[in-house]
Protein backbone atom coordinates (compact mmCIF):
# COMPACT_ATOMS: atom_id res chain seq x y z
CA UNK A 1 0.00 0.00 0.00
CA UNK A 2 2.93 2.53 0.71
CA UNK A 3 4.08 1.75 -3.00
CA UNK A 4 0.33 2.65 -4.31
CA UNK A 5 0.56 5.38 -2.05
CA UNK A 6 3.58 6.89 -3.29
CA UNK A 7 2.32 6.65 -6.97
CA UNK A 8 -1.11 8.88 -6.09
CA UNK A 9 1.35 11.52 -5.02
CA UNK A 10 3.36 11.19 -8.36
CA UNK A 11 0.47 10.48 -10.24
CA UNK A 12 -1.27 13.68 -9.06
CA UNK A 13 1.96 15.55 -11.02
CA UNK A 14 1.56 13.61 -13.68
CA UNK A 15 -1.88 14.64 -14.40
CA UNK A 16 -0.71 18.47 -14.02
CA UNK A 17 1.32 17.31 -16.96
CA UNK A 18 -1.02 15.48 -19.42
CA UNK A 19 -3.72 18.47 -18.90
CA UNK A 20 -0.71 20.61 -19.92
CA UNK A 21 -0.69 18.73 -23.24
CA UNK A 22 -4.00 18.44 -23.66
CA UNK A 23 -4.55 22.03 -23.36
CA UNK A 24 -1.05 22.64 -25.54
CA UNK A 25 -2.64 20.37 -28.12
CA UNK A 26 -5.67 22.51 -28.60
CA UNK A 27 -4.36 25.89 -28.12
CA UNK A 28 -1.91 24.01 -31.33
CA UNK A 29 -5.41 22.59 -33.17
CA UNK A 30 -7.06 26.21 -32.79
CA UNK A 31 -3.82 27.82 -33.97
CA UNK A 32 -3.65 26.16 -37.65
CA UNK A 33 -5.28 28.49 -39.74
CA UNK A 34 -7.92 29.16 -37.52
CA UNK A 35 -6.99 33.13 -36.94
CA UNK A 36 -8.08 34.03 -40.05
CA UNK A 37 -11.70 35.27 -39.61
CA UNK A 38 -12.42 37.05 -42.80
CA UNK A 39 -15.30 36.17 -45.05
CA UNK A 40 -13.21 33.68 -47.27
CA UNK A 41 -12.23 32.35 -43.89
CA UNK A 42 -15.87 32.36 -42.90
CA UNK A 43 -16.69 30.89 -45.89
CA UNK A 44 -14.80 27.81 -45.74
CA UNK A 45 -17.27 26.98 -42.95
CA UNK A 46 -20.56 24.85 -42.83
CA UNK A 47 -22.90 26.81 -39.80
CA UNK A 48 -25.40 24.05 -40.47
CA UNK A 49 -22.96 21.69 -38.45
CA UNK A 50 -21.64 19.52 -40.99
CA UNK A 51 -17.72 19.52 -42.15
CA UNK A 52 -17.39 21.82 -45.25
CA UNK A 53 -15.49 20.33 -48.39
CA UNK A 54 -13.12 23.60 -47.39
CA UNK A 55 -12.19 22.18 -43.91
CA UNK A 56 -12.16 18.25 -45.21
CA UNK A 57 -10.29 18.12 -48.33
CA UNK A 58 -10.63 14.78 -49.79
CA UNK A 59 -12.95 12.63 -47.78
CA UNK A 60 -14.48 14.42 -44.45
CA UNK A 61 -11.02 14.34 -42.39
CA UNK A 62 -10.23 17.83 -40.64
CA UNK A 63 -7.02 18.74 -38.54
CA UNK A 64 -7.92 17.02 -35.52
CA UNK A 65 -7.84 13.65 -37.08
CA UNK A 66 -4.54 14.54 -38.56
CA UNK A 67 -3.27 15.69 -35.36
CA UNK A 68 -4.74 12.57 -33.49
CA UNK A 69 -3.01 10.02 -36.02
CA UNK A 70 0.22 11.85 -35.75
CA UNK A 71 0.15 12.17 -32.12
CA UNK A 72 -1.26 8.73 -31.48
CA UNK A 73 1.14 7.13 -33.69
CA UNK A 74 4.30 7.01 -31.67
CA UNK A 75 2.08 7.08 -28.36
CA UNK A 76 1.65 3.78 -29.25
CA UNK A 77 4.73 3.05 -30.16
CA UNK A 78 5.84 3.75 -26.99
CA UNK A 79 3.53 1.47 -25.51
CA UNK A 80 4.83 -1.38 -27.61
CA UNK A 81 8.24 -0.61 -26.58
CA UNK A 82 7.14 -0.72 -22.79
CA UNK A 83 5.56 -3.69 -23.27
CA UNK A 84 8.22 -5.47 -24.79
CA UNK A 85 10.99 -4.73 -21.81
CA UNK A 86 8.16 -7.01 -20.50
CA UNK A 87 9.44 -10.10 -21.76
CA UNK A 88 11.67 -11.74 -19.39
CA UNK A 89 11.46 -8.97 -16.84
CA UNK A 90 7.67 -9.22 -15.86
CA UNK A 91 6.83 -11.56 -13.25
CA UNK A 92 3.14 -11.44 -12.42
CA UNK A 93 0.45 -13.48 -15.01
CA UNK A 94 -1.77 -10.66 -15.03
CA UNK A 95 0.81 -8.03 -15.88
CA UNK A 96 1.83 -10.75 -18.72
CA UNK A 97 -1.57 -10.79 -20.04
CA UNK A 98 -2.49 -7.11 -20.09
CA UNK A 99 0.98 -6.82 -22.08
CA UNK A 100 0.01 -9.29 -24.60
CA UNK A 101 -3.74 -7.08 -24.69
CA UNK A 102 -1.98 -4.00 -25.73
CA UNK A 103 0.62 -5.38 -28.01
CA UNK A 104 -2.07 -7.16 -29.74
CA UNK A 105 -4.45 -3.73 -29.39
CA UNK A 106 -2.31 -0.90 -30.17
CA UNK A 107 -0.14 -2.51 -33.07
CA UNK A 108 -3.13 -2.58 -35.86
CA UNK A 109 -4.19 0.78 -34.82
CA UNK A 110 -0.86 1.90 -35.49
CA UNK A 111 -1.13 0.63 -38.92
CA UNK A 112 -4.42 2.16 -39.45
CA UNK A 113 -3.58 5.73 -38.45
CA UNK A 114 -0.32 5.43 -40.77
CA UNK A 115 -2.88 4.30 -43.77
CA UNK A 116 -5.24 7.39 -42.98
CA UNK A 117 -2.43 9.90 -42.82
CA UNK A 118 -0.73 8.10 -46.43
CA UNK A 119 -4.54 8.86 -47.65
CA UNK A 120 -4.75 12.07 -46.27
CA UNK A 121 -1.37 12.97 -48.21
CA UNK A 122 -0.05 13.74 -45.13
CA UNK A 123 3.07 13.33 -42.66
CA UNK A 124 3.07 11.12 -39.81
CA UNK A 125 5.18 13.18 -38.14
CA UNK A 126 3.71 16.84 -36.85
CA UNK A 127 5.32 20.02 -38.53
CA UNK A 128 8.30 21.35 -36.19
CA UNK A 129 8.47 17.89 -34.68
CA UNK A 130 5.04 18.48 -32.85
CA UNK A 131 4.89 19.08 -29.09
CA UNK A 132 5.39 17.16 -25.76
CA UNK A 133 2.65 14.99 -25.93
CA UNK A 134 0.83 14.26 -23.27
CA UNK A 135 1.77 10.56 -20.81
CA UNK A 136 5.00 9.87 -23.00
CA UNK A 137 7.82 8.17 -20.76
CA UNK A 138 11.10 10.21 -20.90
CA UNK A 139 14.19 8.04 -21.61
CA UNK A 140 15.37 8.05 -18.23
CA UNK A 141 11.78 6.68 -17.23
CA UNK A 142 12.46 4.49 -20.02
CA UNK A 143 15.83 2.95 -18.79
CA UNK A 144 14.74 3.09 -14.91
CA UNK A 145 11.48 0.67 -16.53
CA UNK A 146 14.66 -1.29 -18.01
CA UNK A 147 16.72 -2.21 -15.73
CA UNK A 148 13.88 -3.41 -12.87
CA UNK A 149 13.06 -7.11 -13.11
CA UNK A 150 10.26 -9.34 -10.88
CA UNK A 151 8.04 -7.28 -8.90
CA UNK A 152 9.61 -4.39 -8.82
CA UNK A 153 9.05 -4.39 -12.60
CA UNK A 154 6.01 -5.39 -12.33
CA UNK A 155 5.07 -2.35 -10.26
CA UNK A 156 6.85 0.36 -12.44
CA UNK A 157 5.46 -1.02 -15.22
CA UNK A 158 1.45 -0.57 -13.74
CA UNK A 159 2.73 3.23 -12.54
CA UNK A 160 4.10 4.16 -15.71
CA UNK A 161 1.74 2.66 -18.08
CA UNK A 162 -1.32 4.20 -15.71
CA UNK A 163 0.00 7.55 -16.76
CA UNK A 164 0.56 6.69 -20.41
CA UNK A 165 -2.75 5.18 -20.94
CA UNK A 166 -4.33 8.58 -19.49
CA UNK A 167 -2.46 10.48 -21.75
CA UNK A 168 -3.99 8.66 -24.49
CA UNK A 169 -7.50 8.60 -23.33
CA UNK A 170 -7.23 12.53 -23.10
CA UNK A 171 -5.97 12.58 -26.48
CA UNK A 172 -8.82 10.32 -27.30
CA UNK A 173 -11.31 12.46 -26.11
CA UNK A 174 -10.04 15.31 -27.70
CA UNK A 175 -10.90 13.94 -31.35
CA UNK A 176 -13.98 12.72 -30.26
CA UNK A 177 -14.88 16.47 -29.85
CA UNK A 178 -12.87 17.71 -32.62
CA UNK A 179 -12.40 15.35 -34.95
CA UNK A 180 -14.53 14.41 -38.49
CA UNK A 181 -13.51 11.57 -39.92
CA UNK A 182 -15.75 8.67 -38.32
CA UNK A 183 -12.86 5.79 -38.65
CA UNK A 184 -10.54 8.22 -36.78
CA UNK A 185 -13.68 8.67 -33.98
CA UNK A 186 -14.20 5.29 -33.54
CA UNK A 187 -10.86 4.20 -32.78
CA UNK A 188 -10.39 7.29 -30.40
CA UNK A 189 -13.57 5.59 -28.51
CA UNK A 190 -12.23 2.45 -28.51
CA UNK A 191 -9.07 3.93 -27.37
CA UNK A 192 -11.46 5.43 -24.61
CA UNK A 193 -12.89 2.61 -23.60
CA UNK A 194 -10.35 -0.01 -23.57
CA UNK A 195 -7.72 2.27 -22.04
CA UNK A 196 -9.68 3.43 -19.52
CA UNK A 197 -10.41 -0.06 -18.76
CA UNK A 198 -7.03 -1.16 -18.23
CA UNK A 199 -6.11 1.96 -16.21
CA UNK A 200 -8.54 0.40 -13.51
CA UNK A 201 -6.86 -2.47 -13.78
CA UNK A 202 -3.17 -1.53 -13.31
CA UNK A 203 -4.33 0.75 -9.95
CA UNK A 204 -5.94 -2.98 -8.91
CA UNK A 205 -2.69 -4.85 -9.88
CA UNK A 206 -0.40 -2.08 -7.82
CA UNK A 207 -2.83 -2.28 -4.81
CA UNK A 208 -1.86 -5.97 -4.34
CA UNK A 209 1.88 -5.73 -5.52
Amino acid sequence: MRAFTTFKNRAAARRLALAGGVTAAALLLAACGGADTSDDAMSGMDHGGKTSAAASPAGGFNDADVMFAQMMIPHHEQALEMAKLADGRAADAEVKKLVEDIKKAQDPEIQKMKSWLKTWNKPEAMAGGGHSMAGMMSEQDMKDLAATKGKAFDRKFAELMIAHHEGAVDMAKTEQTGGSDAEAKKVADDVVRTQAAEIAQLKKILERL
